[in-house]
């Protein structure tokens, strides 16, 4: 195991990787939390970041849509069947996303908005007319937020957007201003794939950043700490042996003091006359750096200063920022040889790479260890991407026919359907982001409890219902059937039916006689698979006949139904 301490690890032989013995019993996770009285697999692998040249199969396509998007279509496996690993990585990192149009007044006809945005029209620059109207304009934010991901191409861009959002969060109920949570929101989308030195100088002068952690109030002879200390703790170097102190939370401050937020403009700005001009003095974590006091409109760019001195810990801040993409992607057990193997690995191409994200992220996601058996199917889906990943792998749609307003409350359901399960897209609890992602021994499992795991299974259950979730009075939020059913590969054979659910629905295979059991449900009963083929024959025939669509619909909603409390559901 000493040899995994090489920091040219990545170019080590795949065989010999693979074949390394791994003693579970030194697990460091193992020897926190597991209960040792369970059967254990004592043959568990770890792979490394030598590129992936094995199997492509299904299997492993869909394990590569699944974590860098939001559910799995078989429409998405088709489309990088035909590449290997390495080339469909490539196709869902580089693909172009075009940036969306912005969100719009939907409220008009429940709060009729006072600054004169009409009805369908962007409010993202206008006044900002009072509470009631904001809040109902971060209640749009959120749905065109959830419209972007349900509507996601092939990309991992979405992914990447609730990445950043978790990790340098602003909570949109403290920052509030609707406006300026829709330029945060585009920061995110700008540099999700782009330079993480780059993102964290602009987030340190966003305006959601600046309301959120008090920046806007940080002024010379009474500076506030708060962004000092989490731009270190938690964005940038992080918590580790040797830590930062808390004279450099003080001179950090000062550094960052005359940073405004313009709620008639919109825009951020350096006001001179409330910062601190005189000289900062770091500790030894930081080689006792000084940075220079400037005077004037100069005085800005003592944040640029600071940024070079706290990426000047690159080996910190590289590595920090691998360990949450490797949360977030790949699994919670960061341990030793996760860390000597991976982590390091990652955290030198970062480096390498002068803080561009997406050739470390390109190095991740086609290596052998994101491909091994190990790595798939073990995590518990988020509830944003349980329904959401769920609302596109049944190819459900809203349709924009329905009306904006009724739209805009269809996605906002997906919304308040994830945070009644703990994941309420945009506000996090903290500024620490989801406790999922941190918080030890649970990680993951904390997604699933007694309240969370039936609202899961019974939202299912409504969105599969023939009435769904009520949206209006000429609208209803559900899942058709009889589209999803179409989307398969031979939707009149029964055996193709059950397999195809379960393959791109589930996480893992189910026993035969469990698929046996699915089948019988659309077989009505029955033994010989015809009878399902003639009744879906009858209802291709004829489409418009109630009779021939309510039979195939309602064995089609009762196999859904029960196969989608399955445990199985909720792995990624």
């Amino acid at each position: 195991m000493g040899d995994y301490n090489k920091h040219d690890q990545h170019t080590r032989d795949t065989k010999e990787l693979v074949n390394t013995s791994y003693d579970i019993n030194n697990d460091e996770i193992f020897k926190k939390y597991a209960n040792k009285s369970l059967p254990l697999n004592t043959k568990k692998t770890r792979a490394g970041l030598s590129v992936y040249t094995g199997a492509w199969t299904v299997k492993q396509q869909k394990h590569l849509i699944r974590r860098l998007m939001f559910g799995v279509k078989r429409s998405d496996v088709a489309a990088i069947a035909g590449l290997t690993p390495s080339q469909a990585v490539d196709a869902l990192l580089n693909n172009p996303i075009p940036n969306p149009a912005p969100p719009v007044n939907y409220y008009e006809n429940i709060y009729a908005d006072i600054t004169n945005v009409g009805y369908g029209q962007p409010w993202v620059n206008a006044a900002y007319g009072d509470g009631t109207q904001n809040y109902y304009r971060r209640l749009s934010l959120k749905s065109w937020w959830m419209k972007n991901i349900v509507t996601q191409n092939m990309s991992i861009h979405e992914k990447m957007v609730l990445f950043l959002s978790n990790h340098y969060p602003v909570e949109f109920s403290v920052a509030s201003d609707a406006r300026f949570l829709y330029k945060y929101m585009n920061l995110l989308r700008t540099h999700a794939l782009g330079n993480l030195k780059t993102f964290i100088t602009e987030l340190s002068k966003d305006g959601s950043m600046l309301r959120y952690l008090n920046g806007h109030f940080n002024v010379k002879n009474s500076p506030d700490e708060n962004y000092a200390r989490e731009v270190q703790e938690l964005f940038t170097v992080g918590k580790g042996t040797v830590q930062f102190s808390e004279l450099d939370v003080q001179e950090a401050a000062k550094v960052l003091t005359g940073w405004r937020y313009d709620t008639l403009s919109l825009t951020t700005s350096f006001d001179p006359t409330r910062h601190e001009t005189m000289n900062k003095q770091f500790s030894g974590y930081y080689n006792n750096t000084i940075i220079n006091g400037q005077t004037g409109v100069a005085g800005a760019n003592e944040i640029n200063d600071l940024m070079d001195m706290l990426f000047s810990k690159d080996q910190d801040v590289a590595k920090y920022f691998a360990r949450k993409v490797y949360r977030f992607f790949i699994y919670y057990d960061i341990d030793t040889n996760i860390e000597n193997t991976i982590i390091n690995g990652l955290a030198q191409t970062l480096i390498n790479n002068n803080w561009e994200i997406k050739p470390m992220l390109a190095q991740l996601f086609k290596s052998d260890h994101f491909f091994e058996p190990n790595t798939m199917d073990c995590i518990i889906r988020t509830p944003i991407d349980f329904y959401a990943g769920s609302f596109r792998s049944m190819e459900a749609s809203v349709d924009p026919a329905i009306g904006i307003e009724d739209e805009y409350k269809s996605y906002y359901r997906i919304v308040r359907n994830a945070a009644l399960a703990g994941q309420n897209i945009g506000d996090p609890p903290s500024v620490s982001g989801w406790p999922a992602y941190y918080q030890t021994p649970h990680y993951h499992q904390m997604w699933i409890n007694s309240d969370t795991l039936p609202k899961r299974m019974k939202a299912t259950d409504k969105l599969l219902n023939t009435n769904g979730y009520y949206v209006s009075a000429n609208a209803r939020l559900k899942h058709d059937v009889l589209v999803y059913a179409q989307s398969l590969s031979n939707p009149s054979d029964p055996d193709v039916v059950v397999n195809e659910a379960v393959e791109y629905l589930l996480g893992v295979d189910l026993s035969q006689s469990l698929k046996d059991y699915y089948k019988s449900i659309l077989l009505g009963g029955q033994t010989s698979n015809i009878y399902w083929t003639n009744a879906w024959n009858d209802y291709i025939n004829a489409p418009t006949n109630t009779t021939f669509a309510g039979t195939v619909r309602t064995r089609l909603n009762t196999m859904l139904t029960e196969m989608l409390r399955m445990a199985e559901h909720h792995l990624s």
